[in-house]
């Protein structure tokens, strides 16, 4: 039978794992831009927190809108959460509801306008 000094030392590790792991994905997440995409086709840019919900913060929808000069062309364009008619300042999303998320190149086409939207 284990003594309570192996007892608390395991407990003890087992929190120290916990918590290393913890740091690590909050760090992962943490910095740059992350690119979100719903399974209703709706796609979200911004500063993704992962724990303890899928949290989306700074945020901008990319949407597809026809090009003025050529009707049977698409150009994307992204706008800030902040300027649409439901403005939230955090959108707390449905992890069900999510096809896909992940970081964002700084070289992105997506990246680099924010950072010229944002200076």
């Amino acid at each position: 039978m284990m003594s309570k000094n192996n007892i608390v030392l395991a407990v003890v590790a087992v929190l120290v794992v916990v918590g290393v792991s913890f740091l690590v994905s909050k760090k992962s997440t943490d910095g740059g831009y992350s690119v979100v995409y719903l399974a209703t086709g709706e796609v979200y840019v911004g500063k993704l927190t992962t724990f303890p919900t899928l949290q989306l913060k700074n945020g901008y929808i990319l949407q597809i809108v026809k090009d003025p000069n050529d009707e049977s062309k698409s150009n994307f364009q992204i706008q800030p959460i902040k300027e649409v008619l439901w403005a939230s300042e955090v959108l707390t999303l449905v992890k069900d509801n999510v096809v896909f998320y992940g970081p964002l190149l700084s070289t992105s086409k997506i990246a680099e306008t924010i950072a010229t939207q944002v200076k």
